[in-house]
């Protein structure tokens, strides 16, 4: 599985997504780092991220072991710069990859390679310190061909899967709330009621946040869009907040019944 790395270079033609295959779920980070700043109670951040892979076939005339050139990256889910939150990330590839531990210290985080087999990669994700002191571990099949085996492969088609993750930090420091509450890589899905925002830290260096989306990026065309992904997680959270809800006054009505029926079969009887 020894490989060698590729440049970013694609080809000119616009393709077609072969066989995308994405999933959506929900990490909340436990920060139990006591951090010098007031933490806000009763308040979540979250992070919509994407992390995937994409892979382009290099035709009959390419080398048996280097079939494909690919690339593995973790960016915002609508391409926004993730460097506000996240610190590093580091891409854990195959034993055979020459240094396989490759280490992102700003965005864009990916890591571009070529090769011939399908292995898993290693995602951690590091944050800032006043966002979480603990890492986030992630785990991505690198993809090389389409899930129809008997169809015919193309170099204008690229594999492409991807993973939708919203990460959580709950409590958040008051500082950390303050340096990206208007920062588009994050939102604030729960305030509550009379929670009044503290004041926004100005943005020192606007062109490096440009820098560090991925809304221009050669792949973008084909990135998947995971803009309602974030609402249906939401929405599948509140549906199962009111069926506990439904549960818990089931419980209840229950326990009040009970004396209420033994009652009624002494009188009957």
């Amino acid at each position: 599985m020894n490989n060698s790395s590729s440049s970013k270079k694609h080809s000119p033609d616009q393709p077609e997504t072969s066989g995308p295959t994405f999933k959506s779920q929900r990490t909340k980070m436990d920060t139990e780092k006591k951090i010098l700043n007031k933490k806000l109670k009763d308040v979540e951040i979250s992070c919509p991220i994407v992390y995937g892979s994409m892979a382009f076939w290099l035709g009959k005339k390419a080398s048996e072991y280097q079939s494909h050139k690919w690339t593995v990256y973790v960016r915002g889910a609508m391409n926004e710069d993730l460097g506000v939150v996240v610190k590093r990330v580091v891409f854990q590839l195959h034993s055979s990859f020459n240094s396989p531990t490759r280490v992102l210290e700003s965005p864009p985080f990916e890591v571009s390679e070529a090769g011939w087999g399908e292995f898993e990669i290693a995602i951690t994700l590091y944050f800032h310190s006043d966002v979480c002191d603990k890492p986030l571990n992630l785990y991505h099949h690198l993809k090389l061909y389409p899930e129809d085996e008997s169809g015919s492969m193309s170099t204008k088609k690229p594999v492409v899967m991807e993973t939708y993750d919203e990460i959580v930090f709950p409590e958040p420091s008051e500082g950390f709330l303050a340096r990206v509450q208007n920062h588009p890589a994050v939102t604030l899905p729960r305030l509550p009621i009379g929670f009044t925002l503290p004041p926004p830290v100005p943005v020192e260096d606007a062109s490096r946040r440009k820098r560090g989306d991925t809304k221009d990026h050669p792949l973008s065309q084909w990135f998947m869009n995971f803009s309602e992904a974030d609402e249906l997680l939401q929405l599948a959270a509140a549906r199962q907040q009111v069926q506990a809800h439904i549960a818990k006054l089931k419980r209840q009505i229950s326990v009040i019944d009970g004396p209420h029926q033994q009652l009624k079969s002494i009188s009957d009887q």
